[in-house]
């Protein structure tokens, strides 16, 4: 860290000790002790959390260098949500984690506020009804429809189905394997992707975003298409990749699978009440048992 930010250990040591007594960082996390090659004793090892606490202290040219990069990549994640190391990512003949970041990507490519508002700029751009019908509600039903094919090439089930095939109270969570904070909610349940597991979730979001691009691609080319159109192309090229097309409009719909999973979940919640009163009334019952235990050895 001395020769990075061109200090002295003293000064180092000093900063490393104001960053710990003010608990920024803690000292188990950030530091290992591994034995020097050559020598007897072991010297510190400090992660990158303690190189970028102690970059924000140092004072001199080198500390306003470090400070200016980490502000212009701070500017750029708070504005845009994003930093990126472009040429890291492109040149890097290690892993950068770009397997990683793609299927990031893809997942929020693929999240229902994200692929609505693209499915609806397709279809301003490339839909010649578009104007004359002007409902939403059509928009919303021609989206619907996307959802429940993309969904059954995954796992041969349509939205609604999957929800009503998989809310169950006696599962954790009440079978809800993804959500959106860090625990799940009430709001989670009409989300039928929150009920895949992690390799139908991944095979969807990747077919998702295939078919983004196609559609994109669409209506980059200026082509006319009409909503039914739309609906033939789809399937067109759902057959094109090897998936299954669904044929109707499935054996459930949304509003019912949503009145089942909301079922579900206020019975899951119930049980789990149900067993943290049990317990508090057995921890209750010990110390009382222990309290007259007490009495009665006095």
């Amino acid at each position: 860290m001395g020769d990075l930010f061109a200090i002295g250990q003293h000064a180092v040591n000093h900063h490393i000790r104001e960053i710990l007594r003010g608990g920024e960082l803690d000292e188990t996390n950030c530091k290992k002790l591994l034995q020097q090659p050559g020598h007897d004793r072991s010297v510190n090892h400090y992660n990158l959390d303690m190189i970028l606490a102690v970059g924000y202290r140092v004072r001199g040219p080198r500390g306003a260098q470090f400070r200016k990069w980490a502000t212009e990549v701070l500017s750029e994640y708070l504005v845009k949500g994003f930093a990126m190391d472009d040429q890291r990512l492109k040149n890097d003949g290690v892993d950068t984690h770009f397997d990683e970041l793609l299927e990031r990507i893809r997942d929020i490519r693929a999240s229902e506020r994200q692929f609505f508002r693209k499915i609806c700029d397709v279809i301003a751009a490339t839909s010649a009804d578009y104007e004359e019908r002007k409902s939403f509600q059509e928009v919303r039903n021609f989206f619907a429809s996307i959802q429940n094919r993309l969904h059954f090439a995954t796992h041969g089930m349509t939205a609604a189905e999957l929800i009503w095939e998989r809310a169950d109270r006696t599962k954790p969570n009440a079978g809800l394997t993804n959500w959106s904070g860090e625990q799940p909610r009430r709001s989670d349940l009409a989300v039928a992707k929150n009920y895949l597991d992690r390799d139908e979730l991944t095979r969807m979001n990747r077919l998702t975003s295939m078919f983004l691009d196609y559609a994109e691609d669409q209506a980059s080319l200026g082509n006319t298409i009409l909503l039914d159109e739309w609906m033939q192309k789809a399937d067109k090229w759902l057959v094109f990749n090897d998936r299954d097309v669904l044929s109707g409009f499935g054996k459930r719909q949304r509003k019912q699978a949503a009145v089942k999973a909301h079922a579900e979940w206020d019975a899951h919640l119930a049980t789990q009440d149900a067993r943290v009163n049990e317990k508090d009334m057995a921890e209750l019952a010990e110390e009382v048992k222990a309290l007259k235990s007490g009495h009665s050895g006095a």
